[in-house]
């Protein structure tokens, strides 16, 4: 597994073109896959922090189906690949920045693995504040055909994880159906897309739910402070230098992006 972490990590710092790992390397199952997730993780952790934080993809049906898997997948998110507020970051320090448009939540208790098996009632409990955020993803200019087939190094490379930019923390949120929500997503001021928060898992929680038992299952747990992207709300786009993304959410505000 940790050769496999160092093939990416190398091919990530010479700004290599996404590409499966070699077959003597490339995991044979879903729990190898995360195995490689974590030592790669533990590779990026001296430059940019602990893991402080997760994100959930392939959330929908349709495309879980399009990569042959059954079920979502979870990346980790580093301490400080974390942007708080308006934030601005540069295209050139991407292969290809991607920005998926989400419902974030952020822990006020633990949900450790012992807990497990979770539901939203209980994960509910645990969330300290909602907040919209905006993912910033990496697919290293991927040739999209080639995943279908290759979705266990997709999981490895932290399902492709470059941080998260995230909009003021609404702290009394109990009494907001998070199911309900709209978000709109723009570029420049024009709108790119809009979605509800039942269109993650059929709710926010759910999909956070989703994850601690995901994590209870490799043994991990889920963290006062931590915080969890639980899936883009909108279809993936792909700004360009001076675009300015904006992610409004009804009830939680909106949150900016500058990429410079």
């Amino acid at each position: 597994m940790k050769k496999a972490a160092e093939w990416l990590f190398r091919a990530h710092a010479a700004r290599e073109r996404f590409a499966p790992l070699p077959p003597d390397l490339a995991p044979r199952d879903v729990a190898g896959a995360y195995l490689i997730q974590t030592e790669y993780a533990a590779l990026r952790s001296a430059a940019l922090g602990p893991v402080t934080g997760y994100k959930i993809a392939l959330t929908t049906p349709a495309m879980r189906a399009m990569v042959g898997l059954n079920d979502s997948i979870a990346g980790d998110v580093l301490e400080k690949t974390i942007l708080r507020g308006n934030s601005r970051v540069r295209a050139a320090d991407f292969g290809r920045l991607i920005v998926e448009f989400e419902i974030a939540v952020e822990l006020g208790e633990d949900l450790p693995a012992v807990g497990a098996p979770y539901d939203r009632q209980r994960v509910a409990a645990a969330v300290a504040s909602v907040m919209p955020g905006i993912e910033l993803a990496d697919d290293r200019n991927a040739d999209y055909a080639l995943i279908p087939g290759n979705v266990l190094t997709l999981i490895a490379d932290n399902a492709w994880n470059e941080g998260a930019v995230l909009g003021a923390p609404v702290k009394d949120w109990k009494h907001i159906d998070l199911a309900s929500l709209q978000g709109v997503a723009t570029i420049n001021g024009a709108i790119v897309g809009a979605g509800h928060g039942r269109d993650v898992m059929g709710h926010p929680l759910d999909a956070l739910a989703w994850l601690a038992n995901n994590l209870a299952g490799r043994g991990l747990g889920l963290w006062r402070g931590d915080v969890v992207i639980t899936g883009s709300l909108v279809t993936s786009k792909f700004p360009k230098a001076g675009d300015l993304v904006r992610f409004e959410v009804d009830a939680l505000g909106a949150v900016e992006l500058q990429v410079a």
